[in-house]
């Protein structure tokens, strides 16, 4: 495709690629074993070659990459591996670790938050998989035991690397905001057979994949038992629901004064319900802003949000829920209410991030916009603003991040934020060139509610020719002329640009 230096003005931020968190370096002297019995019948290479929306130029892709990485064989042609392998994938192929078999791979069921995917061969007939072992997973771990990390050499030599679970927590180890129970693993790792993910196992049973390593300090974070288990199980029927959510968003309760205000006992603990998801779990158990939940499925919450497990030690509140817990599951809740005691049961379900005003992802789905005569329409999604920059949250524009924390304030309005991302110095945007990430409410009058309803309100030409476009909070309309802009579309198209719009 043709690149104009007008459309290349329209990059909102550059976003380098994220460097692989899990090929070690090398570091201290390593713990490292050629065992007995290898597991090279246990695992495969997975090779994907990836390519992202460009989120500044949503109507193209960056340039492919590729990644490679250890998976584990789970069970009658199928493999585990990390989400972030697949994640907008447009090729995944299997290789065995001597290099003398390839397959091409397809996603069986992706947990984009969990980070983790399971995959299969494209062709089932391919024998791929023959003479290669499924592993058994492990039973829980807690802090001291002995996990080993499974890496392969380009020559096909097996290594094993010992460590010791120093500490559970949950822990977002792909998406911001999404924690799951994850092990925190001391052990100095091999970085001669380096790899994107690799296997955890636990006396010879798989026991969780390995997502980051820390040469400096020797801590791995490792996908914890019970989450790679519940995934695994969820995922066997072929019809994968997820991790399900309550739907709420709370703060600690240390402050004393917070503490009178809330009329919370010196022996209770406890945590403060600063906001409820409309339509959520929590919101149809009638939890609601305020509360103060002491105790979830009979664990005391303390002050910051911990409880005691008995296996793993003290753990955030939050794996009682996206853990311990599936889709359809109930749980009790025990609240104090303006200091009187209530109890209240959940039932838990999954969101689907589709259904998000502001998704939180959008691996695999391409993205929406409008080009109309110059100015660009896009929907808004967390990847948009952290096209911003690592410090996004600071960076991007108010109204944008107040869309993303106060979704209920818009949710009546709009199933999606449709916004101004920028605008093309043409004819027909002549004195509009510095306007950008503004909200849009209305297009000639009709509510502009996602991307499908802009591009039909631009379809209906008003008499005089004029389209008027509305903004949230601004005193003022655009306006676009149809005849102008039309012929600047078809100028565009001519340009390089390789189509005016994508509402899916």
């Amino acid at each position: 495709m043709k690149s104009t230096p007008a459309l290349l003005l329209l990059v909102l931020a550059s976003c380098d690629p994220p460097a692989p968190v899990a090929p070690p370096e090398a570091a201290a002297p390593v713990e490292v074993e050629v065992i007995e019995s290898p597991p090279v019948d246990s695992v495969v290479r997975i090779n994907s070659t990836r390519q992202e929306w460009n989120p500044g130029q949503p109507w193209e892709k960056r340039p492919p990459r590729r990644r490679r990485s250890l998976g584990a064989v789970v069970g009658p042609d199928r493999v585990l591996t990390t989400a972030e392998m697949v994640a907008d994938a447009t090729y995944i192929e299997f290789e065995t670790v001597d290099g003398l078999k390839l397959a091409p791979a397809v996603v069986i069921a992706v947990d984009y938050e969990t980070n983790l995917a399971l995959l299969g061969p494209e062709d089932p007939e391919s024998g791929f998989f023959t003479g290669l072992q499924a592993l058994e997973v492990a039973e829980p771990a807690g802090p001291g035991a002995t996990l080993e990390i499974v890496q392969v050499e380009e020559n096909g030599t097996p290594l094993v690397t010992k460590g010791t679970i120093q500490s559970l927590d949950t822990v977002s180890n792909f998406l911001d905001g999404q924690y799951f129970l994850t092990y925190e693993l001391k052990a100095s790792m091999q970085s001669a057979a380096s790899s994107f993910t690799l296997p955890a196992l636990r006396g010879g049973r798989l026991a969780g994949l390995l997502t980051s390593y820390n040469s400096k300090d020797q801590i791995s974070d490792i996908t914890a038992t019970e989450i790679v288990a519940r995934f695994l199980d969820d995922a066997a029927d072929g019809d994968y629901q997820g991790f399900p959510s309550l739907g709420i968003a709370t703060s600690r309760t240390e402050d004393g004064s917070f503490r009178d205000w809330l009329k919370l006992p010196d022996e209770v603990g406890g945590i403060y319900v600063s906001s409820v998801r409309k339509g959520s779990a929590a919101d149809r158990a009638e939890l609601r802003k305020g509360d103060v939940i002491t105790r979830i499925d009979g664990h005391d919450i303390d002050r910051i949000g911990y409880f005691e497990h008995e296996l793993y030690g003290r753990i955030f509140w939050s794996h009682l829920v996206r853990g311990a817990k599936g889709a359809g599951e109930e749980l009790q809740l025990e609240v104090l209410r303006d200091g009187e005691p209530l109890e209240l049961t959940a039932k838990l379900e999954r969101r689907d991030f589709r259904e998000e005003l502001v998704p939180a992802y959008t691996f695999g789905e391409a993205p929406n916009f409008l080009v109309k005569g110059g100015f660009v329409f896009q929907e808004l999604t967390r990847p948009l603003l952290e096209a911003f920059g690592d410090e996004w949250e600071a960076r991007a524009p108010l109204n944008l991040l107040d869309a993303i924390e106060n979704p209920e304030k818009y949710e009546d309005k709009a199933e999606r934020i449709v916004f101004l991302a920028g605008v093309i110095a043409t004819p027909a945007t002549v004195g509009y060139e510095p306007l950008r990430n503004l909200i849009v409410t209305e297009v000639n009058g009709k509510p502009v509610r996602d991307m499908k309803s802009l591009i039909a309100a631009f379809d209906e030409v008003p008499p005089d020719g004029l389209h008027a476009i509305s903004f949230e909070d601004e005193d003022f309309d655009v306006y676009l002329d149809e005849v102008v802009s039309t012929a600047v579309d078809t100028q565009l198209l001519q340009r390089g640009l390789n189509r005016l719009s994508r509402a899916e």
